[in-house]
């Protein structure tokens, strides 16, 4: 006679199997929900996650309420054709192909598979690609997927048509792909994150390869020549190889022992021809230049440009952050009196220093500058020795390029780098923007100098293109070596902390530089951390009078003197400030 199941031993299993489930599903959603890059399952090795710095791959949860809709499918008849990119801060980048046609006047969805949808923002044209970009969030409920699908870009006239089942393919992600390419005469050079770590270790030249796709996937392989930072140079492929040339031609990098290519955004662009090399090749346009990367910067910018052309910068060159104030009409405002400014969207989070190696390129290829400065928008650049009346004397006007060597000499090594010492400014007692201008409202500092800013001769830079934000490596091989002024020579006035609501604005958003983010609880000895602000941006007691222990109004009294407008025998106002 068989023994009938203990009932007892049958409900504690049973009781066990559930519990488990329960603790099982619970861990798995709160895994999901502190998502971090390297947590995630995609398509490529989850080794090259942890090539990344934390201030890259850190993701955080934003929340956005996002409706829902019930739909068979992502796929809609008038979708648009679209490459996406999940970015920090549950951001979705989408990449529209290049000349497809979009309409004017309509609204555009991010559409998903479980359909939640968000709206896209418009963020401009990306230059070297000629394609257009968008910007969605990504909804909460999508975040909580094991795996992330691109979603479907369409119009709201359009979302209900639906076509093809098939699934999306998944999000690319931003710590592990090729995201800009440069061609040159002799080379093609690739910008790629994930590749290379961020503290000190690049990958030999000799692991890597370039890789050139041709319609159908056959592939063309060239020597990569040079790994440094997020920047790769190699060889051009043979043009007899890719042939057909209309065909759009993929270019990526392959890491040869993994046999692993990292996923890319871009196509190859064939060498430059001979007639523009030639022009490239000629005395560059300017001899000084100023460069930055700027995020909504408009209601500074006229002060920094009319200053800094004042004292010799012939052309400015500004990579835009994807900025959303007003900063294109204050750009075509300064176009129409008579500045030169070049604007190139930079849309990549945390690249300043690749975007100034893509300066160098731009600027060669393009002839523009034999020197370029590279200081931020809240930096202006003086000499003290300008406040001397011997001085106003002997030289008729007031330039930076006293700073640099015109000749150099020949029983010495030339100068490729001038690098000039900072003071940082704290908020001199204001509680908001002074409408006059930061040279003018901003008027004590730190004692102590901190950091440097450089002026570089383009044709010096190492060919690797290395720089650590606004100094770059001289190309020793050729002999150049870098110089530092003493500050009675040149000096950088910083003004590092403004006014709080300023200020708490930078605290917010540090994507443009390679540093901590300061919002992680990490590295509180950092430069790039305020003094005794912490992690969170509340403003600490008595921040108007903070940093500030000297007085230092020489500036202001230059700028008084140079751009001071008088309007009626009580009333004046600064050149900068509208009318």
């Amino acid at each position: 006679m068989r023994r009938r199941p203990n009932t007892t031993f049958l409900l504690t299993f049973t009781t066990f199997l559930i519990l488990f489930a329960i603790f099982s599903l619970n861990l798995s959603r709160n895994a999901l929900s502190h998502f971090r890059y390297s947590d995630s399952v995609s398509n490529f090795d989850t080794r090259h996650n942890n090539n990344n710095n934390d201030d890259d791959d850190n993701l955080f949860l934003n929340e956005y309420s996002h409706p829902k809709r019930r739909v068979s499918s992502i796929h809609f008849k008038d979708s648009i054709s679209t490459v996406s990119i999940l970015l920090p801060d549950w951001e979705i980048l989408l990449i529209v192909s290049p000349n497809t046609p979009l309409r004017d006047g309509y609204n555009y969805r991010c559409i998903f598979r479980n359909g939640a949808f968000s709206p896209a923002r418009f963020s401009g044209v990306l230059p070297l690609m000629n394609a257009t970009a968008f910007k969605c969030d990504l909804p909460e409920s999508v975040r909580r997927r094991r795996i992330f699908s691109q979603p479907a870009l369409v119009t709201e006239a359009s979302e209900n048509e639906m076509d093809d089942p098939s699934p999306a393919p998944e999000l690319l992600r931003w710590n592990f792909l090729v995201y800009e390419t440069f061609s040159t005469e002799d080379d093609v050079v690739l910008f790629a994150k994930g590749v290379n770590h961020r503290q000190g270790y690049d990958r030999s030249p000799s692991e890597l390869r370039c890789v050139f796709t041709i319609g159908d996937g056959n592939a063309v392989r060239t020597a990569v020549t040079s790994s440094v930072q997020e920047v790769f140079r190699c060889s051009h492929p043979d043009h007899a190889l890719l042939f057909p040339e209309s065909e759009k031609i993929g270019i990526s990098l392959e890491i040869i022992a993994e046999n692993l290519v990292v996923p890319s955004v871009v196509s190859y662009m064939p060498r430059p021809k001979p007639d523009s090399v030639i022009k490239a090749q000629a005395r560059p346009k300017y001899f000084l230049c100023a460069c930055t990367m700027v995020y909504n910067v408009g209601k500074f910018l006229r002060e920094w440009v009319m200053y800094h052309s004042k004292v010799g910068v012939e052309n400015f060159i500004l990579y835009d952050n994807n900025s959303d104030d007003n900063l294109e009409t204050v750009v075509n405002e300064l176009h129409k009196e008579g500045y030169n400014i070049t604007t190139l969207l930079w849309i990549w989070p945390k690249t300043q220093e690749a975007g100034f190696s893509h300066s160098i390129l731009h600027s060669k290829s393009n002839g523009m500058c034999s020197w370029i400065m590279y200081v931020d928008v809240d930096e202006y650049v003086f000499s003290p020795s300008w406040m001397e009346s011997s001085y106003k004397i002997q030289n008729e006007s007031f330039s930076l390029k006293s700073m640099l060597p015109y000749r150099q000499m020949s029983n010495v090594e030339p100068i490729g780098q001038v690098s000039i010492q900072c003071n940082e400014f704290g908020p001199s007692g204001q509680r908001k923007n002074p409408v006059e201008g930061v040279t003018q409202g901003y008027t004590c500092r730190r004692r102590v100098e901190q950091r440097h800013k450089s002026i570089v001769l383009v044709d010096a830079v190492d060919p690797g293109l290395r720089n650590v934000i606004h100094h770059f490596e001289v190309n020793e091989k050729e002999g150049y070596r870098s110089k530092q002024l003493s500050m009675e020579k040149g000096v950088v006035n910083h003004y590092k902390y403004q006014a709080w609501d300023e200020f708490k604005n930078k605290f917010r958003r540090r994507v443009s530089a390679y540093v901590v983010d300061w919002r992680q609880n990490v590295n509180p000895k950092s430069k790039d951390r305020t003094p005794g602000l912490g992690f969170q941006p509340i403003e600490p007691k008595d921040w108007v009078h903070k940093f500030c222990e000297v007085r230092d109004q020489r500036l202001k009294s230059l700028t008084q003197a140079w751009f001071n407008i008088y309007l009626t025998h009580n009333e004046t106002r600064m050149a900068w400030q509208k009318s």
